[in-house]
């Protein structure tokens, strides 16, 4: 820590750094403070067996949810034919494609997870902050793959197997955000037919003020089939002109709040809604993230 704030004390304002779009290059007096010593390296790691020995013996999804329902309604087949009670724990959007579920995990392993996402140094990327916003990223293939989370990736594809039929788990991430900063990551599509959202942030640290929902909002349109990833992530405001404009941009858009689940058809056009946190590191929001299976774009009669 001494080493980081005494780097920190020599970079500039983000409003200096705009050639770089927020990007900051270390210097010579970085390095003999011994950056290169502490930066991007996983100085602290812990695990889940050392946190808590017992999590295997346990469901790591809440025992109360109602998976039959959930699956019903990611198809259009019963969505409203839930009860207060289900529509309380696991029902709340209007399309097929994109079921909201509170309470997704049980207590004990949404503790456990967010230790290991708050205490772990495994948040080795960082994206230009004027460009995409200020969060930083941890992924499967870089650090963050520890049993508890491979043996959630394995509960979601056994609790719903109408749903995760075929789609293997492809990748996962977490992002941890800048409380000072109120926009997220920007209008996208990933790669794979389901995205298995989760809010993992410390229950009180967000906000909640007017405007600001803090969560995701998830547009009703999909990439055209002829658009290669590089069209659709890369260039928005052809997206906003080409597809959401003509939908009068409609979505869905749910509000933040801890343990809660957005899981969605992937191809959907999403985006993190404006948020407010608390300042302080163990408030700052987080998600972590599961993508299953291979994206589905649009119909070719989307194309016409």
């Amino acid at each position: 820590i001494p080493i980081y704030e005494k780097v920190l004390a020599n970079i500039p304002p983000l409003d200096k750094l705009e050639k770089t779009k927020g990007l900051y290059a270390f210097t010579k007096e970085d390095y003999s403070l011994g950056i290169a010593d502490v930066y991007n390296k996983g100085l602290f790691m812990t695990t889940a067996d050392e946190l808590d020995p017992n999590w295997r013996q346990h469901e790591l999804l809440n025992e109360q949810l109602d998976f039959d329902a959930i699956q019903k309604e990611w198809f259009g087949d019963n969505a409203a034919g839930y009860s207060n009670e289900e529509m309380s724990t696991a029902a709340s959007s209007p399309i097929p494609g994109v079921v909201v579920i509170d309470n997704l995990l049980d207590q004990r392993t949404l503790s456990l997870i967010r230790e290991l996402l708050l205490k772990n140094t495994w948040w080795y990327q960082t994206k230009t902050p004027l460009e995409f916003g200020k969060y930083v990223g941890s992924y499967i293939d870089d650090g963050m793959h520890d049993p508890v989370l491979l043996e959630l990736a394995k509960e979601l594809h056994t609790k719903m197997p109408r749903i995760m039929n075929g789609h293997h788990l492809k990748y996962m991430w977490a992002y941890k955000y800048d409380s000072e900063w109120e926009s997220g990551i920007n209008l996208h599509a990933d790669e794979a037919a389901v995205n298995v959202n989760i809010w993992i942030s410390t229950e009180g640290a967000d906000l909640q003020e007017d405007d600001y929902g803090g969560g995701l909002v998830v547009y009703t349109a999909k990439p055209k089939l002829s658009w290669d990833f590089q069209s659709y992530n890369t260039n928005t405001d052809f997206v906003r002109k080409e597809l959401l404009e003509p939908s009068n941009f409609a979505n869905v858009t749910v509000k933040h709040q801890p343990n809660r689940c957005v899981m969605f058809d992937s191809a959907l056009f999403h985006q993190t809604d404006k948020y407010r946190f608390k300042n302080g590191y163990e408030n700052g929001r987080i998600n972590l993230t599961l993508l299953f299976g291979e994206m589905k774009k649009g119909t070719s009669k989307e194309e016409l």
